[in-house]
C-alpha cells in the first residue's frame, strides 16, 4: 500500500511492508536537497562512517540474517576518500532489510522510518521535523 505525505512542499511516498512497518522514500526526501540528482545525495550520506554505524546497529537490532562481518569490512573502508556505497551495495553485502532499493524509472530507495528520519535529519533538522510532524489526516 502506497501513501504520500507533504513536508515543506515536498511530496514523500510511504509504503507499508508486511502490514507493519512504514518505509519512507529516501529518494523523495533527497529531492528536497537536490531535485535532479537525489541518488547522489543518498550515496553521499551512505558513505559516511556515522551512517554506516547507524545502519549496522539498526540491522543488528532488527535483522537476524544481518551479516556482521561484511558490515565490519564496510565500516573499516568508510574512512577512505575513495570509498563509495550505494543502497544496492549495502543491501547485497550485508543482507540488509532496513533499506529497499530498486533501479529504473519507477524505482527508488525506501528506508524503514527509523532510518528515514535519520536521513532527513542529515538533510536538515528543520526538514526532519516537518517529516515527523505531518498530521495523520494528510497520510
Amino acid at each position: 500500500m502506497k501513501k504520500t505525505i507533504h513536508a515543506k512542499g515536498t511530496e514523500i511516498a510511504i509504503i507499508s511492508k508486511n502490514n507493519e512497518d512504514d518505509y519512507i522514500s529516501l529518494t523523495d526526501i533527497a529531492k528536497y536537497k537536490n531535485k535532479d540528482d537525489a541518488f547522489i545525495v543518498i550515496n553521499n550520506w551512505m558513505r559516511l562512517r556515522d551512517t554506516i554505524e547507524f545502519l549496522g546497529l539498526w540491522e543488528s537490532l532488527s535483522n537476524p540474517d544481518f551479516k556482521p562481518i561484511e558490515f565490519d569490512r564496510l565500516r573499516q573502508e568508510s574512512g577512505y576518500n575513495a570509498f563509495t556505497l550505494s543502497p544496492q551495495k549495502w543491501i547485497k553485502a550485508t543482507n540488509a532489510i532496513g533499506i529497499i532499493s530498486k533501479s529504473g524509472r519507477y524505482g527508488g530507495t525506501y528506508a524503514h522510518k527509523d532510518i528515514a528520519f535519520e536521513f532527513a535529519s542529515w538533510i536538515s533538522a528543520e526538514f526532519k521535523l516537518y517529516v515527523i510532524k505531518v498530521p495523520m489526516f494528510e497520510i
